[in-house]
């Protein structure tokens, strides 16, 4: 599963890169090849890597990434503690992105799809691989407006909603909430943005197996440009005034606030 869902994440990379180039027409991504660090205890090897890729100064968007990678090595002590378990290895793959438009007139978007597996470090299997004990998938897509064009944020939903639908009714309203509940700054009592889906956790049931939660999250990975770029596209001609260029670097203040005390990453390292 872990190399299906990698072999999935780069192609969704060179996919959704391709559409914001096309759409900007100025500046290509530049791209970050960087590996991490080996450490060796026992059975825990640390490592891994990733491709980095930053979009800046484009005629549509004003700052960008389009991030994968592949880690693995000893479960940090930060994550032993909030999965309530001791020593073990992991293994974390996954696409992040957060696209920064210059028209103020164009929303923000933010997207991750991750899947991690935990492994018992004092069982190795006859195979030379160690035994599986945990794995999960998770992410979502969310939409940051400076400027609320009611349309937009209805295209954004329906987006969502049709790529759930087809997995699972309930996902939606499920998802839809816990993403509202999720990008909620309190310490200002306001919502980051207008939402989007929001899920985590997403382990083998009686009802979803492994591959069901593949074929899912991918649906909603392959739904990202169809949900974007047709609003950057309605939207990135329109006229704006110093003011509202303004008011956009206020609201993103209040994006990097969330990102330094509440978002889930940082919190745990």
């Amino acid at each position: 599963m872990k190399d299906q869902f990698y072999q999935y994440i780069q192609t969704l990379q060179d996919q959704i890169c391709k559409g914001l180039e096309d759409i900007d027409g100025k500046v290509k991504f530049r791209e970050d090849i960087w590996d991490r660090p080996d450490t060796s205890t026992g059975l825990s090897t640390g490592g891994g890597g990733g491709r980095t890729r930053v979009i800046e100064n484009g005629a549509v968007f004003e700052k960008g990434g389009v991030n994968i990678s592949a880690v693995h090595g000893k479960l940090p002590d930060s994550m032993q503690k909030l999965f309530n378990v001791g020593e073990a290895d992991f293994f974390a793959c996954g696409l992040s992105l957060v696209i920064h438009p210059k028209n103020p007139m164009v929303p923000t978007v933010h997207a991750n799809w991750r899947y991690f597996e935990m492994y018992d470090t004092s069982t190795e299997l006859s195979t030379g691989s160690r035994k599986v004990i945990n794995s999960w998938f998770g992410g979502g897509q969310d939409l940051t407006p400076y400027y609320l064009f009611e349309e937009d944020a209805i295209h954004f939903h329906q987006t969502c909603k049709t790529a759930c639908d087809k997995h699972n009714p309930d996902f939606y309203p499920k998802y839809k909430k816990q993403c509202d509940d999720y990008f909620w700054n309190a310490h200002r009592n306001e919502a980051r943005g207008v939402g989007g889906l929001f899920f985590d956790y997403c382990k083998e049931s009686d009802e979803m197996k492994m591959e069901d939660w593949f074929n899912f999250v991918t649906e909603v990975g392959n739904s990202f440009l169809e949900a974007y770029l047709p609003i950057v596209a309605k939207r990135k001609d329109l006229p704006f005034t110093p003011e509202q260029r303004t008011w956009q670097e206020i609201r993103r203040g209040r994006y990097v606030e969330f990102n330094l005390v509440h978002d889930k990453g940082t919190l745990f390292g």
